[in-house]
């Protein structure tokens, strides 16, 4: 543990030599040799000479001279943490809470004592199953909020169908008749659902449902509530039997 603070103090020394020139000429290094990807931050690593650079909400790390690039994750041996994962869940609920509970499908108590938000979709059988331990979820005191996230696409009939549970009356109603195979008034309106849509691509969400919890945590697949209770630690060991 000593070793990693040393470097990291010593760089915090060395790091008034590098001129704000240097991290747009790193930037511009970047952007032109990976065009496609968006670049929010760039900033010292604790490691001398590597810099961490944001793009994308991903975690990434390039030399000095913007000649290198390193991608996996940077592990503190002192204290084991995993510095990049922890990087990654401050971006991941970043971006979640700037989508706004106004954006999203909302249920539970608004004085909840955890959240968890779920890409989920109108088609997938275990977005089905999740929801039917919605209700089991909020009693225990969870507000579940919901980000619509049609793995078929923008445009798709499942698009479309998520648009529509969106515009509806009553959306989280609307939502259960779907993923109980029903149907609904197909209408569309002003709608948040590409929105959804894309900042799971951007979190590189695979598949339905995704549950993050609300310390950034990310949960892929169905998780049982007596297990992401335990998760958030509102029941203990008891809640996963």
């Amino acid at each position: 543990m000593l070793r990693i603070f040393l470097v990291s103090s010593l760089f915090f020394l060395a790091a008034p030599v590098f001129a704000d020139a240097d991290l747009e000429a790193i930037k511009k290094a970047l952007t032109k040799a990976l065009p496609d990807i968006s670049i929010s931050e760039i900033k010292p690593s604790p490691i001398a000479g590597v810099y961490e650079v944001v793009a994308d909400l991903q975690v990434i790390y390039v030399t000095a001279d913007g000649k290198f690039l390193l991608m996996g994750d940077l592990i503190d041996l002192g204290t084991r943490l995993n510095l990049s994962a922890s990087k990654r869940t401050g971006l991941t609920k970043h971006a979640i809470d700037a989508i706004g509970e106004g954006n999203m499908i909302v249920m539970g108590p608004a004085n909840a004592k955890r959240t968890i938000t779920v890409f989920t979709d109108v088609d997938c059988p275990y977005c089905a199953k999740l929801h039917l331990e919605v209700p089991q979820l909020v009693k225990e005191g969870v507000k579940v909020r919901y980000l619509l996230y049609p793995r078929a696409g923008v445009g798709s009939d499942t698009y479309n169908r998520s648009v529509a549970a969106w515009c509806s009356k009553e959306p989280a109603k609307a939502i259960g008749t779907l993923k109980a195979g029903g149907k609904i008034e197909m209408k569309t309106c002003a709608n948040p659902v590409k929105q959804h849509y894309e900042l799971g691509q951007t979190l590189r969400i695979s598949g339905t449902p995704t549950i993050i919890l609300d310390n950034g945590k990310i949960v892929p697949g169905y998780a049982p509530a007596a297990n992401l209770l335990s998760m958030l630690g509102m029941k203990g060991d008891t809640a996963a039997k």
